[in-house]
């Protein structure tokens, strides 16, 4: 099995962004997730700040494994959309310039039942964001979590080939019940991105929780199985959201996901 392309959602280290990149290259990865909502904001982001967020990357040889996008709302939510919609767009442009080819939201519910308005929103949206996104070279990944496997296959195969892709989040996956593995056979064509993140389901509390890599419930050698049968060659970005020493648990990620 070819190396692993590891890479550090910045978010998860909690620390100014010139810092982060630095850790992040010091911990051993060679990509970093950048968010666009938080660390660096496009609009915001002046030609020159561009050119020397890309002079700091290059001077640490990383590159952008994704650009993070969440919304509050997801694609099949009428209020506020028009607005969302060119964001995602310009997030988009953003991620391209910086030689990313991924752009990660959660795309809103889908429905249970292939119909309705809410589903009609969604599949024009995300047709739309497909067709944007194929012109300007990013597309969008739908991060897993908190749809099986199986709704998220139809959504795929209600739009046109090639729409958007899928970022797979096992720790995400098994918060809310869903088998990773699963979820890795079946969306493997269209998987774009991987977080590394890792969950366990607590009895006590009765739902998931997350635990640093390599302590929970994901399987991260049948998953690597699993992608290996696709071929998929993209990031394994570690996402820590809870960690009480987020730099050490990074590095422990890092060298667990060499290990495999």
């Amino acid at each position: 099995m070819p190396e692993l392309n590891i890479g550090v959602q910045l978010r998860s280290l909690r620390m100014p962004l010139n810092k982060a990149l630095l850790t992040s290259r010091q911990l051993g990865a060679t990509a970093v997730e950048l968010d666009a909502r938080g660390e660096v904001k496009p609009r915001e982001l002046s030609q020159t700040g561009l050119r020397q967020l890309r002079k700091k990357l290059d001077d640490l040889d990383l590159r952008v494994a994704a650009v993070s996008f969440r919304t509050r709302r997801g694609y099949d939510v009428t209020e506020d959309l028009e607005a969302r919609v060119a964001a995602t767009k310009e997030t988009m442009r953003f991620a391209q310039s910086l030689g990313a080819s991924v752009v990660v939201n959660q795309v809103g519910r889908v429905p249970e039942e292939g119909a309705g308005p809410d589903w009609q929103t969604l599949l024009a949206v995300l047709s739309d964001l497909g067709a944007y996104g194929n012109r300007v070279g990013a597309m969008l990944a739908a991060e897993t979590g908190s749809e099986s496997e199986t709704a998220l296959r139809r959504l795929l195969d209600a739009l046109p080939e090639g729409a958007i892709g899928i970022d797979l989040n096992p720790g995400n996956l098994i918060v809310n019940g869903f088998s990773p593995l699963a979820a890795a056979q079946s969306l493997g064509p269209s998987i774009l991105h991987v977080h590394v993140k890792d969950a366990v389901h607590d009895l006590a509390q009765g739902r998931g929780v997350e635990v640093p890599v390599g302590r929970g419930s994901a399987d991260f050698p049948a998953l690597l199985g699993a992608l290996e049968e696709y071929a998929y060659r993209g990031y394994f970005t570690i996402e820590r959201n809870q960690a009480e020493d987020p730099v050490f648990e990074i590095g422990q990620a890092v060298k667990f996901l060499r290990s495999l």
